[in-house]
């Protein structure tokens, strides 16, 4: 199994597939998921020549279980550390959700040519919970929620998530997959539930706004307009202008999982903006 080591000693497990010359691409998982997330576009994306990453956020899969660090500003940290760990460069970072807002921190912050451009599906950016200065946002209550669900019965709050919203298997029209269901439980319960509580007011209450104001690189924002766990409107349109060079790419029904649920279509979009 491959490791980074990062702060304090912890232990940031990664997928590296491909040809080691060949363009790097960098993916962020969203919560509280894994690096197994991306397996889909893994696939898909080593198939085309590319060289793939993936890492499992600390605390999450098979990282370090670490109660301390839970917070952008060390998953930035850690990401930058796999980077040069690695020796990247130009990499297309690609980010889910709250991998996403990771994904922004990391860009806002890297060295010249680390990052060539910038994904990002289903995003939090650029803040999630509501406030004088974000008032479309979500309340805290919705968030509070999360943490009490998830300090009850964890096992069961993953299995009603994504059987629910995330894949929109909560609407009439969907076609639903236990094993999307049963591979998102997997993934959640082999984190920590410490990490995981933790990252609830990191991917909630984060505000990336200046993030985004300083990412220079063509960044593609892709976003569901059913997108039940990240509203569309308070997010991805907002991100795309906030951006230098953003390009928003909307999807009409499309749920929060959608580069699971329509892959063949995220994946052909994805590798035409790669390449463009």
């Amino acid at each position: 199994m491959n490791f980074i080591t990062a702060a304090e000693g912890v232990q940031i497990f990664y997928k590296d597939w491909g040809p080691r010359d060949a363009q790097p691409l960098v993916f962020h998982h969203g919560w509280p998921l894994t690096a197994d997330e991306w397996d889909n576009q893994l696939l898909f994306f080593l198939s085309q020549g590319y060289r793939v990453i993936a890492h499992d956020r600390r605390g999450h899969g098979r990282s370090t279980q670490t109660d301390t660090g839970n917070d952008m500003d060390t998953y930035a940290a850690d990401v930058a550390a796999l980077v040069a760990g690695l020796d990247l460069k130009g990499a297309v970072h690609i980010g889910h959700s709250t991998g996403g807002g990771e994904a922004a921190h990391y860009a806002a912050r890297a060295k010249p040519g680390a990052v060539s451009k910038l994904i990002l599906v289903g995003a939090v950016p650029p803040v999630m919970v509501k406030k004088a200065s974000n008032p479309g946002g979500l309340p805290i209550d919705v968030f509070d929620g999360f943490r009490k669900a998830l300090a009850a019965d964890r096992s069961q709050f993953y299995i009603d998530i994504a059987s629910g919203p995330f894949y929109g298997f909560n609407r009439d029209s969907a076609t639903i997959s236990k094993g999307l269901i049963q591979n998102w439980w997997r993934q959640g319960m082999v984190g920590s539930a410490k990490a995981h509580y933790d990252c609830i007011k990191a991917f909630s209450e984060t505000d990336f706004t200046d993030d985004l104001k300083k990412i220079a690189v063509p960044t593609l924002v892709m976003h569901g307009t059913d997108d039940q766990v990240v509203p569309y409107a308070n997010s991805a349109p907002l991100s795309a202008k906030l951006l230098a060079k953003g390009v928003l790419k909307s999807y009409e029904g499309y749920p929060h999982g959608m580069a699971a649920v329509h892959a063949e279509v995220i994946n052909k979009d994805m590798l035409a903006f790669i390449r463009g």
